[in-house]
């Protein structure tokens, strides 16, 4: 299971599917592992004119079509779905918030709501849009995983790993999941939580491409491993670079923790290269590099 908070498929009226990006070109990754120079080694993922058409198909819903209000707030937030897939969040924002005046229990909505303010530093308001999704879906867990990220980075670690323990225990076979528990636990103690990644390593699925990340967290795998795994077992144009841009962030944030702050700066570029705007990683490398940009200049 990934990260992805995003909806891969829209219903519009007639029911149609749309794949929502084209291929991406793929180049092979570092030349020398561990040297980046800030080298853009995968092209970025585009858009097909698929997503224009479906934009195009929901802009006429709305304007012409006789709806309910729960109706009318579904396609405000579908199209605010499409938005975030390409990067579009303010106008993504404007169709969640018309979908939530339409229909104020949409719980989908107030999850995008929060990961907007919490990529905005509104750390606050994030707590109360997650906090407001867990009143609507208890079951909604990954609302924990988003509150927990927000309580990260809004300086609130005791909560944060409380909120990532409930969204590993929901799911404790996912490497995802293992990786943002070590990555909010090891502010606090690397080597403990390091011992506890080792632990959780035993219950993970074996062959999942997240797995092979835990195991370069552990020091089982290299890079270069890392990225030859990447390669295998793809399903879908697009999943090598999107295997990438999680690549790249993990390895910034391993960098980070090793005070590599240069290196970790160009990870977090190649991340936000993919064009992978719906992938938690892609989500978070920006404040990241804000970070990582402070921590340099600190350095000078």
């Amino acid at each position: 299971m990934s990260l992805k908070i995003r909806t891969a498929v829209i219903a519009v009226l007639a029911g149609a599917s749309v794949m929502l990006f084209g291929c991406a070109t793929t180049p092979s990754p570092f030349e020398n592992q561990n040297d980046v120079q800030g080298k853009l080694v995968i092209a970025p993922v585009i858009p097909d004119y698929k997503v224009e058409v479906t934009l195009a198909k929901l802009n006429e819903i709305l304007a012409v079509a006789e709806l309910t209000n729960e109706q009318r707030a579904r396609f405000h937030y579908d199209r605010g779905v499409i938005y975030d897939s390409v990067g579009l969040r303010l106008l993504a924002r404007i169709d969640f918030m018309q979908a939530l005046k339409l229909q104020p229990d949409l719980a989908d909505a107030y999850n995008f709501l929060g990961i907007y303010y919490t990529q905005e530093g509104e750390y606050d308001s994030a707590y109360e849009a997650f906090d407001g999704v867990l009143e609507l879906a208890p079951n909604y867990d990954y609302a924990y995983l988003n509150r927990g990220i927000a309580l990260y980075y809004g300086e609130r670690n005791e909560l944060a790993i409380k909120d990532m323990q409930a969204f590993f225990e929901g799911d404790p076979k996912d490497g995802y999941r293992a990786l943002w528990l070590y990555l909010i636990a090891s502010k606090d103690n690397v080597a403990e939580a390091k011992q506890q990644l080792a632990i959780q390593r035993k219950g993970l699925e074996t062959d999942a491409w997240s797995t092979v990340i835990v195991d370069y967290y552990l020091g089982v795998k290299s890079r270069e491993e890392v990225f030859a795994a990447a390669k295998l077992g793809l399903s879908q144009p697009k999943e090598y670079a999107e295997r990438l841009c999680e690549a790249y962030f993990y390895f910034a944030k391993m960098a980070i923790e090793q005070k590599q702050y240069q290196e970790a700066a160009n990870y977090l570029r190649l991340a936000l290269a993919t064009n992978i705007y719906d992938f938690v990683e892609h989500r978070y490398a920006r404040v990241e590099l804000a970070k990582v940009k402070g921590l340099l200049e600190a350095t000078k």
